[in-house]
């Protein structure tokens, strides 16, 4: 099964629709598939949810879905940096779903290995907490929290073999590992890729098993949020 595609565009081709609930990896701008998020929004998909830790900036990353207005939900930890994600939430045109961090994580990675809900104390007591199901275990109150599953995922990774085992750069790892376990159809976006067996066992952090699409990005454009520099 070959799982490698000439380019983003064709990668997505026949795999994303209109309402469909998609993962993405990343953390701000670090670690984002911004070919694929390119892709998505040429694609002209809408009406989507998109499970991610933020939507990046007004003019990089999902910022450009918000832009498009393809977005319709937002399932994530906070507002960021992105004053469109702001103005969207604000004037009630964007339906946001706000999940600590670590629960979003959580949230990915039952979903991708099979479990349908968890248990956890973050958020008792809290907005979070309101309509979900509370249950004590050894004097403590936990919040009854559904895993999530997308139709697709879209993630980033620095090194892929054909196979489509994958290798991710230090911080850049962060929710990509998670969105990839969790999507029905995987699409990874890599900086290299090498033949099946060039990647030692051990240093495979997540098994092809996960990956369906595989497209190569060498030079990717690795936008900072917010340069500070030190005066003179």
């Amino acid at each position: 099964m070959n799982k490698v595609y000439p380019d983003a565009a064709s990668a997505l081709a026949g795999i994303v629709k209109d309402g469909q609930t998609i993962a993405v990896g990343g953390f701000g701008l670090c670690g984002i598939p911004e070919a694929l998020i390119t892709a998505l929004r040429d694609s002209g998909v809408k009406d989507l949810t998109v499970i991610s830790n933020n939507a990046g900036v007004d003019d990089f990353g999902l910022g450009l879905l918000l832009a498009t207005r393809q977005i319709k939900k937002m399932i994530s930890s906070y507002v960021g940096e992105n004053k469109e994600f702001a103005r969207q939430y604000l004037a009630g045109e964007l339906e946001i779903e706000f999940t600590p961090q670590g629960t979003l994580a959580e949230k990915l990675r039952a979903g991708g290995a099979g479990i349908p809900a968890f248990y956890t104390r973050t958020g008792v007591g809290t907005i979070v907490a309101e309509g979900k199901e509370i249950k004590e275990f050894d004097g403590e109150q936990y919040v009854l929290e559904r895993s999530l599953v997308a139709d697709v995922a879209l993630v980033k990774a620095f090194k892929a073999d054909k196979a489509g085992n994958l290798i991710f750069h230090k911080t850049a790892r962060n929710f990509n590992p998670n969105a990839a376990m969790s999507g029905k159809l995987t699409v990874v976006e890599v900086e290299q890729l090498v033949e099946v067996g060039e990647i030692e066992p051990d240093s495979v952090h997540l098994a092809g098993i996960y990956v369906h699409r595989i497209v190569l990005n060498a030079s990717p454009e690795k936008r900072i949020e917010q340069r500070t520099v030190r005066s003179k």
